[in-house]
């Protein structure tokens, strides 16, 4: 009786998964985000996009990578608040040889992503209208560019989804250019125009970080 007690207690011990040893799975490694150089007339950039927290902006940026839609275009705003703050801009400009279909809006509320120094987002009108420019921030404008419900009206911001991960030293640079007082862009962004042509000579993904 002993025997055949201990013998069902081993059967038990060995068969329950709570008490048998078990090795456990490795852990998933996370998944590197996708990176694209901009190679521009005043140096280079390189931008991580947040394909997992903002995937339908981050997913639309690289459509247009991957189309070489943004070969060519160039940096037609520079808006310099201060020193180390402010925005620069570059796109399509509404170019309908470029333009892909407008793509929902991701706030910042629902992304968590904040429009922190270097970070990049899509210029849009009202919500739903983003389609192919971008901006990248020079110094912390988060709140102010980011989702705010308490706010009246238009309260959605603007859908931040990477960040410049090289060449803020470029994006500075290119945010200090000289600005005509009088030049505009399609009748807008009067003293924001950049005096000096900075083109994107090419927009091409990279690999990711190891």
């Amino acid at each position: 009786m002993i025997v055949r007690g201990a013998l069902t207690a081993l059967a038990i011990w060995a068969c329950s998964p709570a008490m048998a040893q078990q090795v456990a799975a490795p852990a998933p490694a996370p998944v590197a985000l996708p990176r694209v150089a901009l190679d521009t007339t005043a140096g280079r950039i390189v931008i991580e996009a947040d394909t997992a927290h903002a995937p339908i902006t981050a997913g639309n940026f690289l459509k247009y990578v991957d189309g070489h839609r943004l070969d060519g275009v160039v940096f037609y705003r520079a808006v310099k608040v201060a020193d180390q703050f402010g925005f620069i801009q570059f796109g399509t400009n509404g170019d309908p040889k470029r333009v892909l279909p407008p793509i929902r809006h991701e706030p910042t509320t629902q992304t968590g992503l904040h429009h922190t120094s270097g970070a990049i987002s899509v210029a849009r009108f009202e919500p739903g209208s983003a389609r192919g420019d971008f901006t990248i921030s020079v110094g912390d404008q988060s709140p102010s560019l980011d989702a705010d419900p308490a706010k009246p009206g238009d309260n959605l911001g603007y859908a931040a989804f990477g960040h410049v991960v090289e060449g803020m030293d470029v994006v500075t640079k290119i945010l200090d250019t000289p600005v005509s007082p009088t030049a505009t862009v399609n009748g807008a962004f009067k003293g924001q125009v950049p005096v000096e042509t900075i083109r994107v000579i090419s927009a091409r993904r990279v690999p990711p970080a190891p």
